[in-house]
């Protein structure tokens, strides 16, 4: 069951970035009209928290791994990464 979810959190995560990048690469372009854009830059803004709120939990999940198996180091994502 939790191999499930992790399959379906990564599908979601995968899609979700593409749908991000396609709006951002869209916006960059500069070539939509402004309502438009304003609800692209909308939904890329959903799509980012969605996708920051995954890898969130996803570092918790590491940490709890972490901890259950007797290391004393967190998980820490250098910068830049």
């Amino acid at each position: 069951m939790a191999n499930e979810q992790e399959t379906e959190n990564k599908q979601t995560f995968e899609a979700d970035m593409k749908k991000l990048e396609h709006i951002i690469n869209q916006l960059e372009e500069g070539d939509v009209p402004l309502e438009k854009a304003i609800d692209m830059y909308q939904t890329g803004m959903q799509l980012s928290k969605r996708c920051h709120d995954q890898l969130q939990r996803v570092e918790k999940q590491m940490d709890r791994i972490v901890s259950e198996t007797g290391e004393t180091v967190p998980l820490q994502v250098e910068e830049g990464e």
